[in-house]
């Protein structure tokens, strides 16, 4: 094993900061994966903030489409390093994305992240998945039960409002009336709305 901090996918840079996560979704790629387009994502370690730098500068910034902060978990177990390295990339001229569960909030005990984060990133992609917390707590089983879908819900409300390009996203695999269901949510929000396909080793995501 090897720590893979930073790895191109597709026209992208993909920031691979932590492997933990709040949620066991049942359709996770984890469950079934070692990582994405042959790039083992199992860390044996987080990357520091010197870490970071010195596996960015091994790629030139400016060719890829935007920076994408992931993981193979919740790139919000991490904050830390999303805070010391976004403001890095945006002096590089950088574009830079958040790929998230939107639990952000819990995770770090406070609401005002997406405030934090504004100033150095772009656009924020979060899984929604579900239309109520019931059904949400049934797919993600997340460690904070039901309370964990309002959570989400506020924190991309904060994003919208933060001025951050905010996208929900659900997976095809619940079904068209739940699709649905979603899509109106993701409108009352603000936030732009994207079926995505379960993430298999060549989509990029």
């Amino acid at each position: 094993m090897k720590n893979n901090f930073v790895y191109e996918f597709g026209d992208s840079l993909y920031l691979n900061i932590t492997n933990r996560c709040p949620n066991r979704c049942e359709f996770c790629i984890r469950n079934v994966k070692q990582g994405v387009a042959g790039n083992e994502l199992w860390l044996e370690k987080e990357p520091t903030r010197d870490d970071m730098l010195i596996a960015l500068k091994q790629f030139d910034l400016k060719k890829y489409k935007e920076i994408v902060f992931c993981g193979f978990g919740e790139p919000m177990c991490n904050f830390q390093i999303i805070a010391e390295i976004g403001p890095y990339l945006k002096e590089q001229g950088c574009r830079t994305r958040i790929n998230t569960n939107g639990l952000g909030g819990l995770i770090n005990d406070r609401a005002d992240i997406p405030a934090l984060i504004a100033p150095y990133i772009d656009c924020v992609s979060i899984s929604l998945n579900a239309s109520t917390a019931e059904e949400y707590q049934r797919i993600c089983r997340s460690k904070y039960g039901e309370k964990a879908f309002d959570a989400m819900l506020d924190f991309a409300k904060g994003c919208v409002e933060a001025g951050i390009e905010t996208t929900m996203s659900v997976v095809d695999c619940i079904g068209e009336k739940e699709i649905a269901a979603c899509r109106r949510l993701a409108d009352r929000t603000g936030a732009h709305f994207r079926v995505r396909a379960l993430i298999d080793e060549d989509t990029e995501y």
